[in-house]
């Protein structure tokens, strides 16, 4: 098996997104492309903007086959119906998830109405259709992901972007799988993953997983925090390969990345997958 289960459906294909920002009719094929090599076990759904559903239904029209899509929705809650709609109205795609952010405070009264929003479009949670509220780094995060976890949905956390201010801290994210974890909330990353190892003012997707190791384990969340800090990509690799894979993946479902070629090179250099 190329692709050990720790890795599967890992990396969400966020090509169209930044710092990626690749044209969809170059997206497209490059993702089908991704789903027919000998890593496609690596790969998840293709990442869409709601506001880009139409034109890419356009491109996958006369395809052979459907292509798996998630949907970012960047037209507000009101728009989460519509998209799920338009996916559904266009046999070349399959809605394979729903990733809605908020917006504004009272975090908790913005996650209620996400959350009766996504209701109303897909008619509850549904693991094939996984749908994930993105909490933001503000006051009123855990009263957000309170409802998250009463609702059923998902949660989600960018660990990074152009902001300087952008990559949360060790602590802020061990704070967010712990809180995860306790209160049953399956989840996902996205931005700023760009290697498997920890960089300066960047975290790192295997570092993540080894995090979620820890949380799953009773791990504290200091020590959930020191698995975010390991620079050492040989021991680091080693760790994340003594993990059992079950624990740490039914809680981080995957991570979005605008490359799929520098992740998967990285994990084949530490000797992790291979062809």
């Amino acid at each position: 098996m190329p692709i050990p289960p720790m890795f599967e459906r890992l990396i969400d294909d966020a090509a169209v997104f930044p710092p990626g920002s690749l044209p969809l009719p170059e997206a497209v094929p490059a993702h089908v492309a991704h789903r027919s090599a000998w890593y496609s076990a690596l790969v998840g759904p293709l990442l869409c903007p709601a506001s880009s559903l139409e034109a890419l239904a356009g491109l996958v029209r006369e395809a052979p086959a459907p292509l798996d899509v998630a949907v970012v929705v960047d037209t507000g809650t009101a728009g989460v119906l519509a998209a799920a709609d338009t996916v559904a109205q266009h046999a070349g795609l399959v809605l394979r998830g729903v990733e809605v952010p908020l917006r504004g405070s009272p975090l908790g009264e913005n996650a209620r109405r996400t959350v009766a929003a996504l209701d109303a479009a897909l008619g509850g949670p549904d693991d094939d259709e996984p749908a994930y509220v993105e909490v933001p780094r503000a006051f009123g995060w855990e009263a957000a992901l309170d409802v998250i976890a009463d609702s059923g949905y998902r949660a989600k956390l960018r660990t990074g972007g152009p902001a300087d201010d952008a990559v949360p801290s060790d602590d802020e994210v061990a704070a967010f799988v712990v809180a995860c974890l306790d209160r049953g909330v399956a989840f996902k990353f996205t931005a700023g993953l760009h290697h498997a190892v920890r960089r300066p003012s960047e975290h790192g997707f295997l570092n993540l997983l080894l995090a979620v190791g820890r949380a799953a384990g009773g791990g504290s969340a200091a020590e959930v925090a020191a698995a975010l800090s390991v620079d050492d990509g040989a021991a680091l690799a080693a760790e994340v390969g003594e993990l059992d894979a079950g624990p740490v993946r039914r809680w981080f479902a995957s991570y979005g990345s605008c490359s799929i070629a520098e992740p998967l090179a990285e994990l084949g250099e530490l000797g992790l997958v291979a062809p």
